[in-house]
């Protein structure tokens, strides 16, 4: 009776590969865990070096107006030069926030005006359609 051997052969290599297919899948798991781990941690300490960066960004912009009002110190007095440093300071911030101020106004509400005037369109279109026949 080879075919009653034949058929514990079978079996054996289904319970083979199906333990083979378990162990490949942990294994595929655990390498998508450590790949993850690798990434989150590349993307914590690059976050933390943008961070840094904008920092000594803040702190070089400081130190460049200074120089700024220094230089302007050679002509006038220190507290004239720091005062115009400031008022150019004052117009480029209410500039900014002018321009801020007619995007936010240009981009409310967020709503798809020309979609919503197509789909308009269509209904109507349709309707009417749908009275004619």
């Amino acid at each position: 009776m080879r075919t009653r051997e034949a058929e514990m052969g079978v079996g054996s290599a289904a319970k083979q590969v199906a333990e083979h297919a378990s162990a490949l899948a942990r294994l595929e798991l655990e390498l998508a865990g450590l790949e993850l781990k690798k990434k989150v941690a590349a993307l914590g300490l690059g976050a933390g070096l943008l961070i840094a960066a904008a920092v000594f960004g803040v702190f070089m912009l400081g130190f460049g107006l200074a120089a700024l009002a220094a230089g302007i110190a050679t002509a006038v007095a220190t507290w004239a030069a720091l005062l115009i440093v400031t008022g150019a300071l004052g117009l480029l911030a209410g500039l900014l926030g002018l321009l801020g101020l007619a995007r936010l106004r240009k981009g409310t509400p967020p709503l798809p005006e020309q979609a919503i005037a197509e789909a308009k369109k269509t209904t109507e279109a349709l309707r009417s359609s749908n009275g004619h026949d």
